[in-house]
């Protein structure tokens, strides 16, 4: 977490800009599955382990990551730096009602920071000009994105260089939570690396995207024996 932290500060610092994915095993089949997103995510300036199942198979392979880095943690630490660095924040996402809230939420727990606009994440296509050119127009440091899996990514990676904004990242249900519309996880979940049960309990109808998981596993499993196979 700290050294992601180091490496937003020196993104923002850079002015360029960069696209944060937070990566979760129901992202990496998708990119199993389509070409096309596993360029997108091989193309990211970053992509941090955000969901248990990814540190899981980074040490069942043998190639283990330092600790898990979640998008809500993060984002987070980036409010709190933000405060003292005076960074300038724009959100994007969500319902007009959900984050508006979200944006209050954070408003509350970091006064001093600089939430310089924020909008709902339903429009088309034909308007993404006016919603980019109303971001630059806010001259954001960070722009965070809650937007339905199949546009969150594919948006930002398409319009990265028009929002010239240095640290551009998907948030995916975290204005969900910071709303108040939904509750993390208790600290017991989070230890035993049940986040997604603790989801699926308060969004039942999610349950379709989480058989992925299972066949997450398999994979990885899979590929560690072709490797060792290879080996031999």
């Amino acid at each position: 977490m700290n050294e992601t932290v180091n490496l937003i500060t020196h993104m923002i610092e850079s002015r360029e800009p960069h696209q944060i994915i937070t990566a979760n095993p129901i992202m990496v089949m998708s990119a199993v599955d389509s070409s096309a997103y596993m360029q997108l995510l091989q193309a990211a300036d970053l992509v941090v382990p955000d969901g248990a199942g990814i540190v899981w198979a980074a040490n069942y392979v043998g190639n283990p990551v330092a600790e898990r880095v979640t998008g809500f943690d993060l984002l987070h630490r980036m409010m709190q730096l933000g405060e003292s660095k005076g960074w300038k924040v724009y959100l994007l996402g969500a319902s007009p009602e959900m984050i508006e809230a979200a944006a209050s939420s954070l408003k509350r727990q970091y006064p001093a920071l600089q939430l310089v606009g924020y909008r709902d994440g339903y429009f088309q296509a034909d308007e993404d000009a006016a919603v980019i050119a109303n971001i630059r127009e806010h001259d954001p440091d960070i722009l965070l994105i809650g937007r339905s899996a199949d546009k969150q990514e594919p948006w930002i990676a398409q319009y990265k260089q028009q929002l010239r904004v240095p640290v551009i990242m998907g948030v995916g249900g975290s204005f969900d939570v910071l709303s108040g519309k939904l509750k993390r996880a208790p600290v017991i979940f989070q230890r035993l690396r049940l986040e997604w049960f603790y989801r699926l309990l308060q969004e039942p109808w999610r349950y379709k995207r989480m058989l992925v998981l299972p066949k997450f596993a398999m994979k990885v499993i899979r590929e560690k024996k072709n490797v060792q196979n290879m080996g031999k």
